[in-house]
């Protein structure tokens, strides 16, 4: 599995018009799942998310994580992340996982961190045209494999 983190003041998905998820101060997480991901790579992620410290403390260095701060997390699908662009200048997904086994691993991740968290997870819509507007803070972005664990 892979993730893009944004540390965000705000960010919305918005499904054919209609505002689908919203959440202020904390996380857009984009997540791709590849065919060889499975329920360990789902729970290494959820740690890794809930306890990121990249949140300011009281002394202005990043030193909380989202748990600390009662932030919010809205997590999107994103087969591209990915994107094979070795050959030639279109991308190749052939690494992204079917449907059968990415939908499942989808939300499995957003159950177990609404679990961990605590409070509901904002989500997408798997498989849609989904627009995603966020006010990035900082910034902060980070990018998570399950494959690169070390």
């Amino acid at each position: 599995m892979r993730i893009v983190i944004q540390r965000v003041s705000e960010a919305s998905v918005t499904i054919n018009g209609r505002v689908h998820g919203s959440i202020g101060k904390g996380f857009l997480i984009l997540l791709g799942v590849c065919e060889e991901d499975n329920e360990e790579d789902v729970e290494w992620l959820v740690k890794k998310v809930v306890n990121l410290r990249v949140f300011d403390d009281e002394n202005g260095v990043m030193n909380r994580s989202i748990m600390d701060t009662g932030g919010e997390c809205l997590v999107v699908s994103q087969f591209t992340l990915f994107a094979s662009y070795k050959k030639g200048n279109r991308p190749s997904w052939l690494r992204a996982a079917k449907h059968e086994i990415s939908v499942p691993l989808y939300e499995r991740f957003c159950s177990r961190l609404q679990e961990e968290m605590g409070r509901e997870v904002q989500t997408g819509e798997f498989g849609a045209d989904m627009k995603v507007a966020l006010t990035n803070d900082g910034p902060v972005t980070i990018c998570m494999d399950t494959k690169n664990k070390e």
